[in-house]
């Protein structure tokens, strides 16, 4: 019998980026659900469950650190691994600071987003 595949919800309001990121990792057995607002993301969160998600510091709707204690009120178990195209460690120290348990920076190599995922669902245990 093989394991279910991981949930992840990736949240990021840059479409091409998302697609292509949904992509390779689906290709890599995850089961992703993409959400290109904060406000998508919240949905889906209340029409599934997720093992992780990756959210997008930077947003037009909402930033990722409102995404993220949107989360730790409706599910706060689920660990949130922050990404940042801005290079930023303010941005990245806020982000953990408020919760997150992992972040990385844009563009992230897939086999290090991956092995962040598995370490962040194993530090939190089953969802």
């Amino acid at each position: 019998m093989t394991a279910a595949p991981l949930r992840l919800m990736l949240v990021d309001d840059e479409a091409g980026f998302t697609e292509v990121l949904a992509k390779r990792l689906r290709r890599r057995g995850l089961d992703v659900t993409v959400a290109l607002s904060g406000a998508e993301a919240f949905t889906a969160l209340e029409a599934g469950s997720f093992d992780v998600a990756v959210v997008d510091f930077k947003m037009a709707d909402m930033d990722g650190i409102a995404v993220l204690r949107g989360f730790q009120k409706r599910a706060p178990t689920l660990p949130v691994l922050m990404l940042t195209g801005h290079g930023s460690e303010a941005a990245a120290r806020e982000g953990l600071e408020a919760g997150a348990t992992d972040y990385l920076i844009k563009p992230c190599d897939i086999e290090e987003l991956l092995a962040r995922i598995t370490a962040a669902t194993h530090r939190s245990g089953p969802a």
